[in-house]
C-alpha cells in the first residue's frame, strides 16, 4: 500500500479536555486529501463530522458533541485511507444541568451557540456556522482608514454577513498587503468551503427524514381510523376533538411557561440594558469620573475624557445620551470656573499660570483667560507696591520697619548686612560716628522691600506676556496651531495695552522711591498718593549709595528680560537724580566736616608755615571720593554727573567761602573787627600759606585720587582755589600796603615842601624812613609765618610804593635844581627797582638842608 492510502493517525488534540461544543484542533497524519475525502470523525464515541472543518492532511478543526463516554479516542475515517486510529484521547467534562424552569445567573453566548439536536444523529443548517475567517488565511489589516473606505464604497459593507457585502471592501480592509500566492490559496479554500456547504445541506436534509416519516405515519394512522368509522360525522368529531386537545395543550403550555417567558423577556430587557451600559459605560460613568479626577487634580484626564465624549455624543439625538451629556457639560462648566479662579488667584507661579491657561483653552472657556491672568497680575503687582509703602507709613517707629521686611526665601543678603560689610559706611570724614550707623532707615528698608516685590514679580509677569505673544502658552511644540495663531492675533491687538501696564509699574516704582527719598520732585497730588513719610532727617551718603545700588539691581534685572529701553528710561532718570542727590549730600556733609575742622583750628604752624588743616582736608576728600565711587560709577547707558555737580558745587562754594567757610569779607578790611589787628593779619598769612600748600601739594595728590576713582573736572577746583588765593592775597596786601603808600604823599609835602624851592639834600627824610621801617616789619611778619611768602608779599608792597612815588613825581609840574637832584637820586635808589630791591630794604631819599 502506498503512503497516500495509509489509514489516518491522530497524534494530538488541543485542548485535550472540555465540555460539549468545545472547539478542538486535531492533528495527525493522513487525515484526508480534502473535505470530500473526510467521511467520518468521532470523539468519545460521538459523531462530530457535521462540525468538522478540514484544514489540511495534518489538521482538522471541529466541535465536540455531547458524547456518552467521559473519555475516549479520536477516530478519523477517510475514503482513501479507511478507518483510522488514535494515540491520544479526549476527556469530556460534564456541565452542570439546569432545569427548564430553574433560574440561572449564567448568560448564554448566543453568538457561539449551535441549536443542534443531541438525541438524534442529525445535521444543522449551514447558515448557522459562519467562520470568522472565510478565506482561511491570516488576516493582515492594512492602514486604510475606515472613513476612506466608506467614502469609496458608499452603501456597502465589508461584513461578509451583511446583505450589502462588498468583496472588494473586505479584501482592501483585511488583505491589502497579502501576497498573490496567499490570495490563490484563499480562493482554493473558498471552493472547499462551498463543496462542504453543499454536503452539509444534504446531510441536514438526511438527518430530518426520520421526523418527516414519523409525521407521515401519524397522519396516516389518523386517516385510517377516520376511514374505518365510515361516517363524515365521526370525522368531524375527531377533527374537532383533536383541535380542542391541541388548544387545551396550548393553553396549558402557555400557563406553564408564562412566568418563564416573562422572566425571559425581563432578562432580555435587562441584558439589553446591560449591553447598552457596558457598551456606553464610558459616557454613563463620565460625570462621576470627572468629579473624582477634579478632586484628585487630574485635569488632563478630565479634558481628554471630555474631548472624547464631545466627539462621540456632542450631536447625539438619543434622549438618555443627551441627558447624561448635559450633566457632563454642567460638570465641565464648574471645572472652567474652578480653573479660572485658580488662574486669577495670587500669588501663583508662572508654571501654574501656564498650566491653567492651557486647561481653560482645551476646555474652550469663553473670553481670553491668558489676558485675564495678565491683567490680574498687573493689578496685583501694583497693589503689592502700594501696600508696601502703606506698611512702612503706618509704622514710623525706628526698628519696627526691619521686622516688617519679609525677605524669607530671598537668597540675597539683607541690606543691613551689606551695609555693615561696606567699608564706606563712614560717610566723608571720621570725625563723628552717627549713633544710628547700624540701624537701617525706614526709607532704605522700604526701597529694599520694594525691590523684592519688583524683582520677584515683574520678571514672571513679562515672561507670561512673552509666552502669550509667541503662543507657547498653549503649545510648546506647536501642535495646537489654531490656538497659537489666535493667541498671537490677540497679543498683537493688546500690545499697546500691555506697554501701558509696564509703564504704569515702572512709573509707580519711580514715584514711590521719589516719595521716600526725593519728595521735592513730586507734585502735591503725587505726594498725597506716594509720599507721607514723617521722617525729616535727610539720608546720608552711604544710605543713598545703598539705595542707588538697589535701584541699579532692579534696572539690571529688567534689562536682562529684554524689556525695551524706552520703558525703562524713567528708572534711568531716577538713577541720575539719585546719584546727583547723593553727590551733593556727600559733598555738603564733607563741607560741614571741613568747616568744623576749621572752627577747631588752633592756628599752630609747622616749619613750612602750614597748619594741620590741609592734611585733614585731604583726608576728608579721599574718604569722600571712596564713598562716592559706586554712586559716581557710570554704568552703560548712564550719564556722568560728576562734572555737572562739580560745577554747581564750585559756583555755590565761591559764596560759601566768601561768607561762611572762612568768615572773612574779602572786600572789606573791617572783616576782622572785634579781633586784634595783628592776630587777624597773622591768620590771613596762615590761610595764604595753607592755600599755597593746597595748590602745590594737596591738589596734586587729590588729582591722583580723582583720576584713580575715574572722576574728572579737577581743573575747576584748582581754578577756584587760585581765585580764593588771589582774593586773600589782595586783601592782605591791601591791609599792609595801603598804610605805607598812604603815608608817602603827606610825608613828602610835610612843612610846606616845594619842589621848585627846596634846599640842597643832605640826608634821608623822615617819611621815607618810616616807609622803610614798615616794609621791614612786614618782611619780619611774613618771614615768621612762611619763608615762601616773603618774595610774593614784599614784591607787591614795594611795587605799590614805587607806583605811588612815580605817580607823585608825575604830578610835579617843575623842579628846581636841588629838587631835580633829590628826585634823580631818590628815583635811582627808590624801592621800585625790582631787580635791585626785591627783598632788600629800600634806599632813603635825601633830606634837604634847613
Amino acid at each position: 500500500m502506498s503512503r497516500a492510502h495509509q489509514p489516518p493517525l491522530v497524534t494530538g488534540i488541543s485542548p485535550n479536555e472540555g465540555t460539549s461544543w468545545t472547539k478542538v484542533t486535531i492533528r495527525g497524519e493522513n487525515l484526508g486529501t480534502g473535505p470530500a475525502d473526510l467521511v467520518g470523525l468521532s470523539i468519545c464515541g460521538h459523531n462530530c463530522l457535521l462540525t468538522a472543518e478540514w484544514m489540511s492532511a495534518s489538521k482538522i478543526v471541529c466541535h465536540v458533541g455531547p458524547a456518552k463516554d467521559d473519555k475516549g479516542e479520536i477516530i478519523v475515517s477517510t475514503k482513501s485511507g479507511g478507518h483510522g486510529t488514535s494515540t491520544v484521547s479526549f476527556k469530556l467534562l460534564k456541565a452542570e444541568k439546569i432545569g427548564i424552569l430553574d433560574q440561572s445567573a449564567v448568560w448564554v453566548d448566543e453568538m457561539n451557540y449551535y441549536d443542534m439536536r443531541t438525541d438524534r444523529n442529525k445535521g444543522i443548517s449551514p447558515l448557522s456556522l459562519r467562520p470568522s475567517n472565510p478565506l482561511g488565511i491570516d488576516v493582515d489589516k492594512g492602514k486604510v482608514p475606515l472613513k476612506d473606505l466608506e467614502a469609496i464604497f458608499p452603501g456597502v459593507s465589508g461584513d461578509f454577513t451583511s446583505e450589502n457585502f462588498s468583496a472588494t471592501w473586505y479584501l482592501i480592509e483585511n488583505h491589502s498587503v497579502t501576497s498573490f500566492d496567499q490570495l490563490r490559496m484563499a480562493a482554493s479554500n473558498l471552493k472547499k468551503q462551498a463543496t462542504r456547504k453543499n454536503e452539509g445541506s444534504l446531510a441536514y436534509v438526511k438527518g430530518g427524514l426520520s421526523t418527516f416519516f414519523e409525521a407521515q405515519d401519524a397522519l396516516a394512522a389518523i386517516h385510517q381510523r377516520l376511514a374505518s368509522d365510515g361516517t363524515e360525522k365521526v370525522e368531524v368529531s375527531m377533527t374537532q376533538r383533536l383541535e380542542n386537545v391541541l388548544n387545551r395543550a396550548s393553553d396549558t403550555a402557555d400557563t406553564l411557561f408564562q412566568e418563564v417567558l416573562g422572566r425571559k423577556d425581563k432578562a432580555d430587557s435587562t441584558r439589553n440594558a446591560l449591553n447598552v451600559l457596558q457598551r456606553f459605560k464610558f459616557l454613563f460613568n463620565l460625570p462621576l469620573n470627572i468629579e473624582r479626577n477634579i478632586h484628585k487634580g487630574d485635569y488632563d484626564v478630565v479634558i481628554n475624557d471630555y474631548e472624547k465624549a464631545k466627539s462621540l455624543f456632542g450631536n447625539t439625538e438619543v434622549p438618555v445620551f443627551k441627558k447624561v451629556y448635559a450633566e457632563v457639560e454642567t460638570r465641565i462648566g464648574a471645572l472652567r470656573s474652578l480653573l479660572l479662579d485658580k488662574l486669577l488667584e495670587t500669588p501663583s507661579t508662572l508654571h501654574d499660570q501656564k498650566r491653567y491657561i492651557r486647561y481653560l483653552s482645551d476646555l474652550h472657556a469663553p473670553g481670553d483667560p491668558a489676558w485675564q491672568c495678565i491683567y490680574a497680575q498687573h493689578k496685583w503687582i501694583l497693589g503689592l507696591m502700594q501696600n508696601c509703602k502703606e506698611e512702612f507709613i503706618n509704622d514710623q517707629r525706628v526698628g519696627l520697619g526691619a521686622i516688617a521686611l519679609d525677605l524669607e526665601g530671598d537668597p540675597r543678603p539683607s541690606a543691613l548686612s551689606r551695609i555693615r560689610d561696606t567699608a564706606s559706611l563712614k560717610r566723608g570724614c571720621s570725625l563723628r560716628t552717627p549713633p544710628w550707623r547700624y540701624e537701617m532707615p525706614q526709607q532704605v528698608q522700604f526701597v529694599e522691600k520694594l525691590s523684592d516685590v519688583v524683582i520677584g514679580q515683574l520678571p514672571n509677569f513679562w515672561k507670561l506676556w512673552i509666552s502669550y505673544v509667541n503662543g507657547s502658552l498653549f503649545s510648546e511644540t506647536g501642535e495646537k496651531s489654531g490656538q497659537v495663531e489666535k493667541s498671537k492675533k490677540n497679543a498683537r491687538q493688546r500690545q499697546n495695552d500691555f506697554k501701558k501696564m509696564i509703564e504704569e509699574v515702572t512709573h509707580r516704582l519711580v514715584k514711590l522711591v521719589r516719595g521716600a527719598l526725593l519728595p521735592s520732585t513730586l507734585t502735591e497730588l503725587e505726594l498725597r498718593l506716594y509720599g507721607g513719610w514723617e521722617s525729616k532727617t535727610e539720608l546720608t551718603g552711604p544710605w543713598l549709595t545703598q539705595v542707588i545700588h538697589t535701584v541699579r539691581i532692579i534696572f539690571e534685572a529688567l534689562v536682562a528680560l529684554e524689556i525695551p529701553n524706552d520703558l525703562l528710561q524713567v528708572i534711568q532718570d531716577l538713577l541720575l537724580e539719585l546719584r546727583h542727590h547723593c553727590l551733593l549730600v556727600t559733598l555738603h556733609h564733607t563741607t560741614e566736616d571741613v568747616k568744623r575742622l576749621a572752627e577747631k583750628e588752633d592756628w599752630v604752624v609747622d616749619n613750612e608755615g602750614i597748619t594741620s588743616l590741609p592734611a585733614q582736608f585731604e583726608q576728608c576728600m579721599v574718604q569722600m571720593l571712596q564713598s562716592l565711587k559706586e554712586p559716581m560709577e557710570t554704568k552703560p547707558g548712564e550719564v556722568n554727573v560728576f562734572v555737572n555737580c562739580l560745577e554747581q558745587l564750585s559756583n555755590k562754594t565761591d559764596g560759601d567761602i566768601d561768607t561762611s567757610h572762612i568768615s572773612v569779607d574779602l572786600a572789606s578790611p573791617d572783616s576782622f573787627s572785634g579781633l586784634q589787628e595783628d592776630f587777624c593779619e597773622q591768620r590771613l598769612l596762615i590761610i595764604l600759606s595753607n592755600c599755597q600748600y593746597l595748590e602745590k601739594h594737596t591738589f596734586l595728590n587729590m588729582a591722583e585720587h580723582f583720576e584713580k576713582h575715574g572722576f574728572t573736572g579737577t581743573d575747576r577746583i584748582t581754578q577756584v582755589m587760585k581765585e580764593l588765593d588771589e582774593s586773600l592775597f589782595d586783601a592782605y596786601i591791601e591791609r599792609k600796603s595801603d598804610p605805607i603808600v598812604g603815608s608817602l604823599e603827606p610825608g613828602i609835602y610835610a612843612g610846606y615842601f616845594d619842589w621848585r624851592d627846596c634846599s640842597t639834600p643832605t640826608g634821608v627824610r623822615n617819611y621815607l624812613k618810616e616807609a622803610l621801617v614798615n616794609i621791614i616789619t612786614v618782611h619780619a611778619e611774613v618771614f615768621t609765618v612762611s619763608k615762601e611768602l616773603v618774595p610774593r608779599v614784599l614784591t607787591r608792597i614795594i611795587d605799590g610804593v614805587a607806583e605811588e612815588m612815580s605817580r607823585l613825581m608825575q604830578c610835579v609840574s617843575s623842579f628846581s635844581m636841588n629838587g631835580a637832584i633829590q628826585v634823580h637820586h631818590g628815583h635811582a635808589k627808590a624801592p621800585g627797582r625790582r631787580t635791585q630791591w626785591s627783598c632788600q630794604p629800600a634806599a632813603p631819599f635825601y633830606r634837604g638842608s634847613a
